[in-house]
């Protein structure tokens, strides 16, 4: 408790992707009294637990941005962090089933070469010839993003905080937030585990806990917790690599590359939302199901673990980022939707320049966080 200081000019309230990011984009502009409270340790709940997918094939053209500015960081994050996160551009192939969603695929398409995004539209017979291990009976066709891939979530955001405590940033781990404290509309410190700060402000990225955390605040942010199952096989050479990620939009069925095996998972429609991040071996039958339906000779892998993870979705699948309009000083980054580690790299940018500007040159419209039921806009398709 020696080292425990009782004021920072800002305090954020998760050590995930964007927790990290923000921390490391305040200090580089030299705001350096910064701290992390982590109820954990640093992301090992969310982005720890991600696929670390990264793609820039989305149906809204702010979504597509926020990637794009994260694909950059990712292509030269060993010269800037000194982290070699192996960055794997194996590609994006999203197959669709229904004419609905081939129809939502060329739309999106039209959006996405708007906005510089390299992607192929491909038919059952390409998809075949391209990738014959998949089976294309019952396609419509599917569309190619060369430039997406993966990578290592847990190295980015180890990069990330290693280098925001090189610059001054204080990370707490095992330190719960229990409680924001308000006054006259703007946000004047928190109450933790280990003790109070002071502080003028506080930016919420706690993840699935986010709805949580805005509640100490007196918000009611309409962000939910859903589980999400990876599993991954034993070592599996029968499909060639590199392995893109294959998604099946219309059952939300996906694999990829995970050396030397394969990792695959799916959304389970049916799923209230919780906390839980058990592994359900009955619904893992269901994963097999799917993977040797797209895919036949999956079913010579065997599953070597598998482990569950949350997802963080608002009403439009899309994120809630920005200052509370109501309390000055509370900003929040919460609602991913399941993208939130392949856009967090932007997301802390923009907190940073909302923080320290009072303004970013990001359009946050889609993003506001009093959207829900005041303005009717389209929210993201491009969601599994």
């Amino acid at each position: 408790m020696s080292d425990w200081k009782k004021t920072a000019a800002v305090a954020i309230i998760g050590g995930g992707i964007m927790g990290v990011s923000t921390a490391y984009h305040l200090a580089k502009r030299g705001i350096s009294d910064v701290v992390i409270l982590e109820k954990d340790l640093l992301a090992q709940a969310t982005t720890g637990l991600s696929v670390g997918g990264i793609r820039q094939q989305f149906s809204l053209p702010a979504n597509i941005r926020l990637v794009q500015h994260s694909v950059r960081v990712f292509e030269h994050f060993k010269d800037e962090f000194g982290v070699d996160i192996n960055f794997r551009k194996a590609g994006y192939l999203f197959l669709a089933r229904s004419e609905k969603t081939w129809k939502d695929f060329l739309s999106s398409v039209e959006t996405q070469r708007k906005y510089g995004v390299t992607v192929e539209v491909l038919s059952p017979e390409e998809i075949k010839y391209r990738w014959p291990y998949l089976n294309v009976s019952d396609l419509k066709g599917g569309t190619f993003g060369p430039e997406d891939g993966y990578t290592d979530p847990y190295l980015v955001a180890m990069g990330f905080a290693s280098s925001a405590r090189k610059l001054g940033v204080r990370i707490k781990e095992e330190t719960k937030v229990t409680g924001i404290k308000v006054a006259s509309g703007r946000v004047e410190g928190i109450e933790t585990t280990k003790g109070p700060i002071l502080t003028p402000v506080v930016v919420n990225a706690a993840g699935p806990w986010g709805g949580d955390v805005a509640k100490m605040a007196g918000l009611d942010l309409p962000v939910r917790p859903f589980r999400r199952q990876v599993f991954m096989t034993k070592s599996f050479n029968a499909i060639p690599k590199p392995v893109p990620m294959v998604i099946d939009q219309d059952t939300t069925f996906y694999f990829r590359g995970e050396e030397p095996g394969l990792l695959m998972g799916m959304s389970d429609r049916d799923e209230p939302s919780s906390f839980n991040t058990h592994v359900d071996r009955s619904f893992m039958e269901k994963v097999i199901e799917e993977a040797v339906h797209r895919a036949p000779v999956l079913e010579k892998a065997k599953i070597l673990r598998g482990w569950g993870g949350l997802y963080t979705i608002t009403p439009d699948n899309n994120p809630i980022i920005g200052e509370a309009m109501d309390i000055e000083g509370l900003f929040c980054a919460v609602g991913f939707s399941g993208h939130g580690f392949q856009q967090g790299l932007a997301v802390g940018l923009i907190l940073s320049e909302l923080i320290l500007d009072g303004h970013t040159h990001f359009d946050l419209k889609p993003y506001i966080y009093d959207r829900f039921g005041k303005v009717k806009q389209e929210g993201e398709r491009k969601v599994v």
